[in-house]
């Protein structure tokens, strides 16, 4: 079942408000057991996460209702927060262990700045030839745009700048031959406008996600085009962010979390690559995202999530030296000290790889 917790639970955290098992408690526990795997915990802990219905938090949802942290004896507390600038700073202090956290420049920003997360694993990308996070036109352009190169002197709506999205649209620029200037950007932040928009013809195509593309399809508005991978096969995403202090000083609790979590994806890969216990996996999903429609998520294109927790570390680099090349940049990050992956490779050896 899940929980979630709020601003005033995070600030009893913060001001010393207690009950047995809470984040203060956390105790060792033995790093084996006759299966191989790892013990439980001596005493119940519970982990703060940071997630808000996102479909790429899958791994965490899958774990929590399948018991995964429960056999470790850990218990969830899912926290909200109105946006990243929010949530950051809460995860440096430690007020939150995990959350999760997509590439922009103000992202990085608060890493060059001192916010102290660690970049741990993977919570999103774009599976080759089923991108949830691709391109789309008005399906009344079918005609007039069929190739990349079609796209100069159009009207393309992407959600954000100096950010993955943007980052993405340079990219499928670059794959055409095109500069900025052959392509009208539209800044649209709502992929429900850019459903709207397209719609009524006040843009050719957008950068549009899951289930909005399934269901633009489905409305004949808009149809796929191509797909992101064609350009940016490599695109990270969502990363999964660790509390330095929940990585680092709790590592018995932090590894256990972390097994659990790649228990949730692996699942999860069983369900959407192999068709195992799907319809488990769909109802899961259903419970803790914004798509409720079972149906649907027979259709979409679901996130990618890798079920080694490994992450396309090198482009996670490039997008940070095109914000910088943009001048959206204030500082330096060293990327050996903020990208982590540690304690996502000891799990690894826990459960054996995953193929």
């Amino acid at each position: 079942m899940k929980k979630w917790i709020g601003i005033a639970a995070l600030l009893c955290l913060l001001t010393g408000c207690s009950t047995q098992g809470t984040i203060d408690e956390k105790d060792e526990g033995s790093k084996e057991n006759a299966s191989g795997d790892l013990s439980p915990l001596s005493k119940k802990t519970t982990v703060v996460v940071a997630e808000d219905g996102a479909a790429s938090g899958a791994g965490f949802y899958i774990a929590n209702e399948k018991g995964y942290f429960d056999d470790y004896n850990i218990e969830i507390e899912f926290a909200t927060f109105a946006n990243s600038d929010d949530m950051l700073p809460a995860l440096a202090s430690g007020e939150v262990d995990i959350a999760g956290g997509i590439s922009s420049a103000s992202f990085f920003n608060a890493i060059a700045q001192g916010i102290d997360v660690k970049i741990v694993a993977d919570k999103g990308h774009n599976v080759k030839g089923k991108s949830y996070f691709t391109f789309v036109i008005g399906a009344d352009k079918q005609d007039e745009i069929k190739d990349y190169t079609d796209l100069k002197g159009k009207k393309v709506a992407v959600s954000s700048q100096n950010a993955l999205d943007e980052f993405i649209y340079f990219q499928m620029l670059e794959h055409a031959g095109l500069t900025e200037n052959d392509v009208e950007f539209v800044l649209m932040p709502d992929f429900g406008n850019m459903l709207a928009a397209i719609e009524n013809g006040s843009i050719d195509a957008a950068l549009q996600i899951e289930p909005l593309i399934t269901q633009g399809i489905a409305k004949g508005i808009h149809v796929r085009f191509g797909d992101a991978t064609d350009f940016a096969p490599d695109a990270q995403i969502a990363m999964v962010l660790g509390s330095p202090d929940f990585i680092g000083k709790e590592k018995d609790v932090s590894l256990r979390f972390m097994t659990a979590y790649l228990k949730g994806v692996r699942d999860y890969n069983d369900a959407f690559r192999k068709g195992q216990d799907k319809e488990e996996i769909i109802d899961i999903m259903t419970q803790y995202t914004a798509l409720k429609d079972a149906a649907v998520w027979e259709d979409v294109f679901v996130t990618g999530l890798n079920p080694n927790g490994e992450m396309y570390v090198d482009n996670i680099r490039e997008q940070y030296e095109l914000y910088k090349k943009n001048g959206a940049i204030r500082g330096e990050i060293n990327f050996d000290e903020a990208i982590d992956t540690d304690l996502t490779e000891e799990a690894v050896e826990i459960l054996g790889e995953y193929n």
